[in-house]
Parts: structure tokens; sequence; C-alpha cells
């Protein structure tokens, strides 16, 4: 007999608290490593790598097919009853176990008979595949148990961080950092195993019982994979269509891209129960005066990022990773601005898709975006390299909240939202002009010479922020504020 209740009565705060904490962890700490892993196995080595991985998450996503959305909600709502638990898990696992086999089962045939210079490195990157098997995250969050997955992954990762800077030492080490970048991850998911036994048991259950899992899982897998598509498929299309150094260049501008965004996805994890308790009371007009306000909160921090990262680029890049990756600030400047399109889709799928249950809108988004990035790059890797890549992930992110703009003009303002886009822009620009000019009469360099000019533009554009909301007389964003304050 097991006792739920304060497990499951767990303050929500805490809970978000540790799921962003660990989101923001997860995305920052390869930045960590990054500028020593530039300078130690180049350009040419930082692309092969990426490649691998690249490919290597495919399949992990694959293995995993939904889990982290069908088997949370599933969980959660089996978790006040012990049998229903109990069987919901075992099912559940077992279709888990012949999905994630037969992935592994693919990777092994990719890695022995099809990968080419990376083959060590996608050897090494096994681990991923075989984590699949035995990962119960989706289990625990169902259950509200943020706090084991947070600390003992938190825990691996550092001493996997630790060892990357112990052992590898040049691009014929580089199978040693995909070996312990996969442990972790396998160790950190066998870890988790106590907690999940402390509440729900093996029971024997049929593959009947385990295969009606399979077909919602696959559906609420399209997202993810179409997501991964546009997200990871450049790294193997400018890997394979061009060359491994232009992958290298594209992979370093992408990776702080990546690290901002994920404060996106941080801000759409706290905001999704919130409006989706509203949506549940009816309050579709306090809804609406939500997004308004998040709107322009978002858009005022994304703006503030990609015009503040273009600004800067031309320093930060050779700073960051090392002179051979200066040209990589050629393709961090333009991907910078895919930040803004991420943030106005967010805060539309976060706080009116998603709580409305409207799942189908936002699978049509994605897809386009996967449909539209696997073309352009197809057309544009061949003949500008990673350019060509950049300006496909541009296309398909543009193309998500457009293909969500057509299905939803007429519920929401969008002229409205657009004039906040318009106003942040400007700002944005001037910023970036202020920032620019300064680059080119001061006499500091270095890192001295790039924290100047990244507090000058952080006082140009909050100023001019701050102009714009009392000129405006906007009381709803300066609530909403005061309220995250």
């Amino acid at each position: 007999m097991h006792t739920h209740g304060k497990v499951f009565d767990l303050n929500t705060r805490r809970n978000t608290l540790y799921n962003v904490a660990y989101r923001v962890f997860s995305i920052f700490l390869p930045l960590v490593t990054a500028p020593y892993l530039t300078r130690t196995v180049g350009r040419h080595g930082n692309g092969l790598y990426d490649y691998a991985w690249a490919i290597s998450y495919i399949f992990c996503l694959i293995g995993m097919l939904g889990l982290e959305n069908y088997g949370v909600r599933a969980i959660a709502q089996a978790k006040d009853e012990q049998k229903t638990l109990d069987r919901t898990f075992s099912s559940i696992w077992r279709m888990q176990l012949l999905v994630a086999g037969t992935a592994l089962a693919g990777y092994l045939v990719y890695a022995l008979a099809i990968a080419g210079e990376e083959r060590a490195i996608a050897l090494s990157l096994t681990m991923m595949s075989v984590s699949c098997l035995v990962n119960l995250d989706w289990c625990l969050m169902g259950l509200d148990l943020f706090k084991p997955i947070a600390l003992r992954n938190t825990a691996v990762k550092l001493i996997a961080a630790a060892c990357v800077f112990i052992f590898v030492h040049g691009e014929d080490t580089l199978w040693v950092y995909g070996f312990v970048w996969s442990a972790a991850t396998l160790i950190g998911c066998v870890s988790c195993w106590p907690s999940v036994r402390r509440y729900v048991h093996l029971v024997p259950v049929t593959w009947s019982e385990a295969l009606v899992h399979l077909k919602p899982c696959a559906v609420l897998s399209i997202s993810v994979i179409a997501v991964s598509v546009y997200r990871q498929m450049d790294k193997v299309m400018v890997g394979a269509l061009s060359s491994m150094d232009q992958n290298g260049l594209y992979v370093a501008a992408e990776k702080i891209i990546y690290c901002l965004s994920g404060f996106i996805s941080a801000v759409g994890t706290v905001m999704l129960p919130k409006v989706s308790h509203m949506q549940k009371l009816g309050q579709t007009d306090r809804i609406r005066r939500h997004i308004d306000a998040s709107m322009q909160a978002v858009l005022c921090m994304v703006t503030a990022m990609a015009f503040g990262v273009a600004s800067v680029a031309d320093r930060f890049s050779p700073l960051f990773y090392g002179e051979a990756f200066a040209p990589s600030a050629a393709l961090m400047a333009p991907l910078a601005f895919t930040l803004m399109m991420i943030g106005f889709a967010n805060v539309i799928r976060t706080q009116w898709i998603l709580p409305q249950g409207r799942n189908g809108i936002f699978v049509r988004s994605v897809v386009t975006g996967a449909v539209v990035n696997l073309i352009a790059n197809s057309l544009l890797i061949p003949r500008m390299g990673a350019m060509g890549a950049v300006i496909g992930t541009l296309l398909a992110e543009m193309s998500v909240p457009v293909t969500q703009w057509i299905v939803l003009r007429r519920e929401l303002p969008y002229g409205r939202y657009m004039l906040y886009v318009a106003e942040y822009s400007a700002i944005g620009l001037v910023m970036l002009g202020c920032v620019r000019l300064l680059g080119m009469v001061l006499p500091l360099s270095g890192w001295l010479g790039l924290a100047v000019q990244v507090a000058v533009g952080g006082a140009v554009y909050c100023g001019l922020c701050l102009g714009l909301w009392i000129v405006t007389k906007n009381k709803a964003l300066l609530s909403l504020i005061k309220r995250r304050a």
C-alpha cells in the first residue's frame, strides 16, 4: 500500500522551479565545455561530433516515441488509484521496450554499417539509444516528482563535464567525449529508478494492453520529430551536403541561439499550467489579456536577445570559440532573429493552442516548418554551405507563426501583436546602431570591450523600452512585470 498524498500535493511552484532550473542547466552546461572543445578539436572535429550526435538524437526521439507527452498525461490520470497506476505504467513501459529496442537495432545498423568517418563517435554514442529502454522520466513527471530528475541528472552531468576536460585532448579523442555524455545520459536514467520503484510496481500485462498505447504515442511524437527535423537535421545536412568544417561553424553559431531559446521554453513551461487553469474556469477574456501582456514581455526579451547577439557577434565568436571560429559570427547574426519568431509562436502555442487541446494546429505548424526546412536546406546548402542552413532555419521558424496566423487570424488580434514587433524592432535597431558605433570608436578590445558594448546596449534598450511604456501608458505590461517580480 503506497501513500501518494504528500507526493502528489507537492507545491506546484517548487516543481516548476525544479523543471525550469534543470532545463536551463541542461541547455547552458554545453556552453561550459564548448570553448575548450572548439580549441581542442577545431572546426572539423566540432562539426564531425555534432553530425554524429544529431543522428543519434533522432534515433532517441524515435525510441521514446512521444512518451514525454503521452506518458506524463497517462500516469497523471492514473495516479490516484494504485492498481490502475501499476497497470498503466507496466503496459506503457512494455510498449517502450519494444519501440526503443527497435530504434536501438536501427541505430546499431547505422553505426556499424553506414557511418563513415564518424563511426567511432557513433559507436561511443550507443548508450544514448540504450538509455531509451530505461528512461522513465515520463513516469516521474506524471507523478509530479521533478526533484529526482533534476538533482540526479545534474550531478551526473557535472561529473561528465569534468571528465571532458580531463580526457578529451584532440580530435582523436572525440569518441571519449561521446562516450562520456552518452554514459551520463544512461546513468542519469538508471539513477531515477529507485524513485520510480517507491511508487509503482511492475505487474504482468499482455501485449494487447501494451500496444494500445502505440498509436496515441506515435501521433504525439509527430510534432516532436518534426521539430527535430529542423533543429537537428540542419547539422546532418550541412555535414552531408557541404563539409564538416562548415558544419563546425554552423554548430558554433546555432549553439548560442539554442541556449538563448531555452529562456523562451522556460517561460512557456511556467505559463502553460496557469493558462490551462484559466481555460478550465472559462476565463477567456482574462486569457486574452494575459496573452497580450505576455506577448509584449516575451517580444521585449527576445528582441533584445536577437539584436544584441547581432550587434556583438563579430567580437563574441572569436573570443568565445577561438579565432578559427570567427567566420561563425556571420552565421550567428542572422540566426539570432529566429528568437523573435520562436518567442512569438511560443506565446500563441502555450497560452492559446495547447490549453484548448487544439494539438492539430501545433502539429500542422511544426510539420510545415520541417517541410520548409528540408526543401530550403536541400536547395541552399550545396551552394551556400552553412549559410544555406541559416536561411533554411529562418524560413522554417517564420513558417510556424505564419501557419498559426492562417488558422487563428479571426480569433486573436494579430495586428496589435505585429505592432509590438515593430515597436521593439525599432528599439532594437537603435540599440544595434549604438553598439556597432561604440565598437568602432572604443579603444578597448577583448572581453572588457565586449562587456562595455553589452552594458551600453542593455542600457539603451532598457531606457527606450521604459520610455515607450510610459508614453503608451502600458499598464498591462507594467503590472505583469510587477507580479513576476
